[in-house]
This record gives structure tokens, C-alpha cells and sequence, in this order.
């Protein structure tokens, strides 16, 4: 047994240790109480989450909870961090993402905390030819500059060392990352591109510019195809190690080939989640690099982007806090990069207050918070800990699933890889669906009041491949139909709560059932009459007692007076002239598409 020093401290000493047993001895008693009937290890299970990736949160972690060694910060597996220092030296690299604008626009964001640029160009962004123009002003040896160009890479590439030539940067100063991408653009497109330019521009910045690197391993068109944590890490891996053999086929040792790629994945406001996930796939790259003879080569450099799936369209102020918690993670599971997408990035281009926003978002984490002070925050967490080894193992088996394909090209050419993503989607649009996972402002809490935020659309990005999804996209189809109706007849559709028996009774269910039909834009009413309502169809709201004594007779009083459907809050039952029921955990999107099709709202 491990004796703890002296410190000092006599507090609980007179009390003795808790144990295991105890613990499930008390929440088997409080299963007991809900009509829940389980003992030891079992009604540990009783209370644990299921997670993606046949993944569970247990609701206790002890140091018994084993997971293995992490290491040291900038050892193998880098687990703790690829460098020895983490963040410490003055945080992550705040990283701005740009499709329009001009120079101007560029210099504020590094005049205001920016420090590297992340310029989409070609398809989706600016032309390869305006570069010059973009980064005028730019000092080029200080601001890193990361190119994402698709298919135009290569002359992308050019422009860019014409530019370090022209303004006499020396290539020992120039940082950044070129960007090409075969496979992501695959991803994305459906386009099979050449390994042979990338392979090309890997050999250049491998002998003339050594801090220049020529690859990025995008797993970002796998996330916002609805893939799991999980699937994202694997599919990364598959595309890191086709890489590897790329480029060392074209000359490149496993060290110099390794050292020309850089990592990108989506930070969710899963913060634990988005930590564990960036401290698993260090682990699995640096793995990677043992199998492959260079184990200090496996420090994986990564570039962490605040999740587009997660944001929403509608009540979007709330994609600053979804962004904090994101950027919150990414700082604390290590990433060396991080771009806070603005909180109105789903409705278009963003404006100068969006953007400041963004970028203070970390700026508050590192130099208020002072989040990068620490190295591996989380390091040490049983829970953290845990759950960064499960998840590396899960992202290893579905890794090694689509290398069984034939690789990552091979897998997304089969359109196998597709499916898994899309499956993957499916199960997690049922949980949005019946608001297992809920979505604050959209499928929770939404406001039908509120004006809409308006931006200029974005450039249209690189289509053709896998598709991009979003968390409110079933529900902003609803809302979408609504407002097509207020806009035709003056009103939105409109639901008559029918109240039974005193606030204490109704209350709660009133709530929930508004709370429910606000969020397919079907105003609640309760005032007054059904009559006066101008509701084509009612829901009854109280107590389970309340509804033995009335409700039948309230719904067959509706149906007399108009009323088309009637709807109970709470589990379904056998009343008389009650059509349909909604309760927590029904699918609210099937209800709801349901009764806007009823009620003629196209």
C-alpha cells in the first residue's frame, strides 16, 4: 500500500478509507429506489454513458483504473505533448482561416493576436494569382503561412516561393505548410490527383526549406461527413502512412517524410472527448513512426480547427461558447495550432466583430486563463487517461480496417469508407432526432423571435466526394418550412396548449411540449381558447393524475371544437380522443415534420 507523506493535515483522518464495494452498495440503493434492480459492478454499468465507437464514460474513476504509462512531454509515444515544453513558450499558434479579403484584412487579424495564416485558395477561395496581393504587408519570416489549395497546390506552391524570393525571405525563416493533400481532396471531391507534385514539393522543402512543410493529413472531411472520433483518427492514420510511403519511394528518408506532414482535426465542445482525441492520435502516430524504424520521428505536429458540424444556424451566439469549450480542448490535449472558426461561419462570411471574437477567444485562454502554462492539463486524469487509451485503441482497429481495404485510397474509391461514415451519422442523427444529444437554441431553448443573423454567402467550397453534415440540419429544414409560412400568410403555425389543473401540474409538461413544437417553428399558444387561438391542433399538458380525471374529456372537447390532432404530453396511455403522445425522448423530428405536414406547411 502506498503511505501518502505527512502533510500536516489531520482532515477525515479520524474516518476510515471508503472503499469500491461501498460505493456500489450506495447506488445500488438508489437504483433500488427508481425500480432498478442491481448489484456490485452492475450498477456501476447501470450509470455509465455510452459513447461513439462502442466507447462508455463510467461514473467513477479511481487510480485503480488502469490505462498505460503516457510518458514524458516530447518523449515517445507523446502522449503528453510532441514537445518537451508544450505550449509554454507563449501558447498555441493562434491560426486564422481566410477564403475572401484583401491584405487589410489579413494585417488586422496579425496586428490583433493572429500569429500564422491559413489561406484557402482556388476553388472555394482566392484565385493562386492574388496571393501576392493577400499578403501584402505580410512579413513572410515572421507570419507562418499555410496554404490549402486543392488541386492547384502546385502552382499555389510556386506563387508562394516566387513571393519568399521576390521579398527576400530566407528559406531557413520561411514557416508554414504548403498544404498538398491527394487523398483529403479525394475526400472531398471524388478527384484521384498524382502523388508525384506532392512528393515534388516534399523534396524541395526537405533540402531547401527547412521549416517548410509540404503535406497536411486533413481529417476534417471525415468528421464533417459525420465520422466518429474513432473514424477520424483511423482514417488520418491510413492517409499519414500512404504518405510515409510516398515519399519515401521518392527519395525521402522515414525521418525527412515525417517531418513533412502536419495533422489537422476538428475540436469539438466535447472538450474531454477533442482531449483525449489529440492525445490518442499522438500516440498512434508515434506508433506509426516505432513500426516504421524512427521512433523519435513520431512527433506529430497538429493543426486543430473548432468543429464545423457543431455550429448552428440559428440562436448562432451560442457558437461562441461551443467554440470556447472547443478551443478550451484543443489547447488542453495539446495541439500546436488551433483556428477558432467565427461563430457566424454557418451562415456565411463572417464580419470584423466575428473575427475578433475568434481570435480573442484564445487570446483569453492563453494570456488570461493562462491555459498553456501548464503542459498537459489533463495529464494524469484517471478518466483522461482511460479514455485516451480506448479511444486509441478504437481508432487503431478502424485504422487497420481500412488499411484490409487496400488503404486509404482504395477505401474511399470503394466508397466503403463512405458508408462507414455515413452509418456512423445515421445513428447520431437518431439521438438529435429524439434529443438524446441536444442542441441549445435549436432543438432545445429555441427562440422563434429572434432575427435572423445575415451574412454574405462564402465561396462555394470543393464538392463531389463525401458529403458535409451539421447537427441542426433536420431541425433547420423544420424551421425553414415555418418561415417560408410567416412569410406567405403573415403567422407562423401555431399549437394550442390545452393546461389541466393547477401551475404545479401542468408546468413542467407545458414546458416540455412548447419547448418541443418551437422547435420545428410551431408556436406555442396558451392563452385563452382553442377558438381564439388560431391552432389547427392542441396538446394537453399536466400530471399523470390529472390526465386520468380529464383528460378524455378535455380531447374530446377539442375535437368538437375544431382541433385536428390531439397530443399528450407524457407517455403513451389508451385515452379516448387522444391521436398522439410526445414525451422525452420521442422522436421529436418525425413529430414534428409530421404535424407541419398536417397543418399545410410546405
Amino acid at each position: 500500500m502506498t503511505v501518502l507523506p505527512d502533510d500536516g493535515l489531520s482532515l477525515a483522518a479520524e474516518f476510515p478509507d471508503a472503499t469500491l464495494e461501498q460505493w456500489h452498495s450506495l447506488v445500488a440503493g438508489v437504483l433500488r429506489k427508481s425500480g432498478k434492480e442491481a448489484s456490485g459492478v452492475a450498477a456501476e454499468d447501470a450509470l455509465s454513458t455510452a459513447l461513439e465507437d462502442g466507447l462508455r464514460t463510467r461514473p467513477l474513476y479511481t487510480a485503480h483504473t488502469t490505462a498505460p504509462d503516457p510518458g514524458f512531454p516530447g518523449f515517445a509515444p507523446f502522449v503528453r505533448g510532441s514537445r518537451a515544453e508544450g505550449n509554454t513558450a507563449g501558447g498555441w499558434d493562434v491560426r486564422q482561416r481566410h477564403t475572401v479579403g484583401d491584405g487589410a484584412t489579413v494585417l488586422a487579424d496579425l496586428e490583433n493576436g493572429v500569429t500564422s495564416l491559413w489561406l484557402v485558395l482556388g476553388e472555394g477561395g482566392f484565385p493562386v494569382d492574388s496571393l501576392g496581393r493577400v499578403l501584402d504587408g505580410v512579413y513572410l519570416d515572421l507570419a507562418p503561412v499555410v496554404l490549402d489549395a486543392g488541386r492547384d497546390v502546385g502552382a499555389a506552391a510556386r506563387e508562394l516561393f516566387r513571393l519568399y524570393e521576390e521579398r527576400g525571405v530566407a528559406k531557413d525563416a520561411a514557416r508554414g505548410s504548403l498544404g498538398a493533400d491527394p487523398l483529403g481532396h479525394q475526400a472531398r471531391t471524388g478527384e484521384e490527383l498524382e502523388f508525384a507534385s506532392a512528393a515534388a514539393l516534399a523534396l524541395r522543402c526537405a533540402e531547401e526549406y527547412p521549416g517548410l512543410r509540404a503535406l497536411t493529413v486533413d481529417a476534417l472531411p471525415y468528421h464533417e461527413a459525420g465520422g466518429s472520433a474513432a473514424q477520424e483518427l483511423g482514417a488520418s492514420l491510413s492517409t499519414g502512412v500512404a504518405y510515409l510511403r510516398e515519399l519515401t519511394e521518392a527519395g525521402l528518408s522515414v525521418e525527412q517524410a515525417c517531418a513533412q506532414l502536419e495533422f489537422r482535426y476538428a475540436a469539438s465542445a466535447d472538450q474531454f472527448l477533442t482531449i483525449a482525441k489529440l492525445r490518442a492520435a499522438r500516440r498512434l502516430w508515434a506508433r506509426v513512426a516505432e513500426v516504421c524504424g524512427a521512433p523519435q520521428a513520431g512527433a506529430q505536429v497538429q493543426h486543430a480547427v473548432t468543429s464545423p458540424v457543431m455550429m448552428s444556424r440559428r440562436d448562432p451566439w451560442v457558437n461562441m461558447l461551443r467554440t470556447t469549450l472547443a478551443t478550451l480542448a484543443a489547447g488542453v490535449g495539446g495541439a500546436d495550432a488551433v483556428t477558432v472558426l467565427p461563430f457566424d461561419h454557418a451562415l456565411g462570411l463572417p464580419d470584423a466583430f466575428a473575427r475578433r471574437i475568434a481570435r480573442n477567444t484564445s487570446t483569453i485562454l492563453i494570456e488570461e486563463s493562462h491555459l498553456s502554462r501548464v503542459i498537459d492539463p489533463a495529464g494524469g486524469s484517471w478518466y483522461v487517461e482511460r479514455l485516451t487509451d480506448e479511444l486509441a485503441h478504437a481508432g487503431w482497429e478502424f485504422f487497420q480496417q481500412i488499411e484490409g481495404l487496400g488503404g486509404q485510397a482504395a477505401a474511399l474509391g470503394s466508397g466503403r469508407l463512405a458508408e462507414d461514415l455515413a452509418a456512423t451519422w445515421r445513428e447520431r442523427g437518431t439521438r438529435l432526432a429524439k434529443r438524446r444529444e441536444p442542441i441549445t437554441g435549436v432543438s432545445e431553448f429555441p427562440h422563434l423571435g429572434e432575427r435572423p443573423v445575415e451574412r454574405e454567402p462564402q465561396p462555394v467550397p470543393p464538392s463531389g466526394g463525401l458529403p458535409r453534415v451539421r447537427r441542426d440540419e433536420a431541425y433547420e429544414a423544420l424551421r425553414a418550412r415555418s418561415d417560408a409560412h410567416l412569410a406567405a400568410t403573415g403567422a407562423r403555425p401555431r399549437i394550442f396548449l390545452a393546461t389541466l389543473g393547477p401551475a404545479a401540474a401542468h408546468t413542467g409538461r407545458a414546458g416540455f411540449a412548447a419547448n418541443l413544437f418551437q422547435a420545428g417553428g410551431i408556436e406555442a399558444v396558451t392563452e385563452g381558447t382553442f377558438e381564439e387561438s388560431g391552432a389547427t391542433e392542441a396538446c394537453l399538458c399536466s400530471s399523470d393524475a390529472v390526465y386520468e380525471e380529464q383528460a378524455e374529456n378535455t380531447a374530446r372537447s377539442l375535437g368538437a371544437a375544431g382541433a385536428r390532432h390531439v397530443f399528450l404530453a407524457g407517455r403513451p396511455g389508451q385515452y379516448t380522443g387522444v391521436d398522439s403522445y410526445v414525451f422525452a425522448g420521442c422522436d421529436a423530428v418525425a413529430v414534428l415534420t409530421a404535424t407541419l405536414d398536417r397543418m399545410g406547411v410546405s
